[in-house]
């Protein structure tokens, strides 16, 4: 199912797919970015019925878009549209769709569609105050973590020997930072849109945090070496984490990519034929739809009523079980981690 919405006002489009219902009510996030398509909306709505699946969830598939451009709207015009959005979604939502956080969407954009849509139960991600478990905990960089931890131990590689990038530091990308850091791996670069700051003797978590809430971006971490957002992508480091948009390896840099693992933070990263080139040359992938499925594995917490402890606790649980079938079935079989995993989701789904 396929839902356009134009906004006459503000001259932008709204996109909403429904990939599938056979598990439960259609589960995936609002996408707020200038370049966001139909297409990729659709990419991003069937990743989440697999991802669903792998994490044995009781949701369906969904995704939504809204082309929003934050550079040139104030923070009103952004709310009116986020409301206008859940206004014209209303009939389909709790029965067929749940929403929640994904790219320039946060705790307080939920609360706006939920209030708007007059029903708290039409979105997950939400602040506090409404009974909500905010993606601003980190869940969903948490699990990248987990999923990065197990991908270190199939390799025979200790956290403290690992150097690590980050491509991203939004939501997933700052929490992956924080929790490999307590584990002992060394993050030596990590990229926000303004560029990539790298570091041979790796990254302070609050030191980086604090220089990008004082200045705006990462590049001014002290002591650290400015880098372009395309250089983060080919350092020789053992771990590469891209974060925030898709496509972003791709047949300008996939030979140039020099990790040992790749760990798919962000949706869809790089499209099916690249991880197989990667693959191919021996570089382990933990691909997205397992990576990165504690937010809705967190959003599942919510619904249910946990509270954070037990929220974690699950987003481990069931991370690294994924994880770990994903790994098993690896050393048996010749097949791309990307084709065992839709191999395990689809056995999920037909047992249903």
């Amino acid at each position: 199912m396929i839902i356009k919405v134009f906004n006459d006002k503000f001259k932008t489009w709204g996109f909403l797919v429904i990939d599938s219902l056979k598990l439960g009510p259609g589960k995936g996030g609002i996408r707020m970015t200038p370049s966001v398509t139909e297409n990729e909306v659709e990419r991003l709505a069937h990743a989440m019925t697999l991802k669903n699946a792998l994490a044995n969830i009781p949701f369906g598939g969904a995704k939504s878009g809204i082309i929003f451009d934050p550079k040139t709207h104030t923070p009103k015009e952004k709310r009116e549209i986020v409301e206008w959005f859940a206004k014209e979604l209303k009939p389909v939502l709790v029965r067929s769709y749940i929403a929640g956080p994904d790219i320039n969407m946060t705790e307080r954009e939920m609360a706006w569609f939920v209030n708007a849509a007059d029903n708290h139960k039409a979105a997950t991600g939400k602040p506090r105050v409404l009974g909500g478990l905010p993606h601003e905990l980190g869940s969903t960089g948490f699990g990248v973590a987990q999923a990065t931890l197990l991908a270190l131990r199939y390799k025979k590689i200790e956290p403290a020997d690992a150097t690590i990038a980050i491509e991203g530091y939004g939501n997933v990308g700052i929490f992956a930072h924080k929790f490999l850091q307590e584990k002992g791996a060394r993050i030596v670069a990590v990229s926000d849109s303004r560029g990539s700051i790298y570091s041979k003797d790796g990254l302070n978590y609050k030191k980086l945090i604090q220089t990008k809430k004082r200045t705006g971006s990462v590049i001014n971490y002290p002591g650290g070496k400015k880098l372009s957002n395309k250089e983060i992508f080919i350092l020789p480091v053992t771990v590469l984490i891209p974060a925030a948009l898709p496509d972003v390896i791709n047949s300008g840099n996939v030979s140039q990519i020099k990790a040992k693992i790749v760990v798919e933070g962000a949706n869809i990263p790089m499209h099916e034929k690249f991880e197989r080139k990667l693959h191919e040359r021996g570089v382990l992938i933990i691909p997205d739809i397992i990576a990165n499925a504690g937010g809705v594995i967190s959003s599942y917490a919510e619904y249910r009523g946990y509270d954070a402890k037990k929220m974690f606790k699950l987003v481990e649980q069931k991370i690294t079980a994924s994880t770990d079938a994903l790994l098993s079935q690896l050393t048996k079989s010749n097949k791309t981690p990307r084709e065992i995993a839709l191999q395990l989701a689809k056995k999920k789904l037909e047992t249903r």
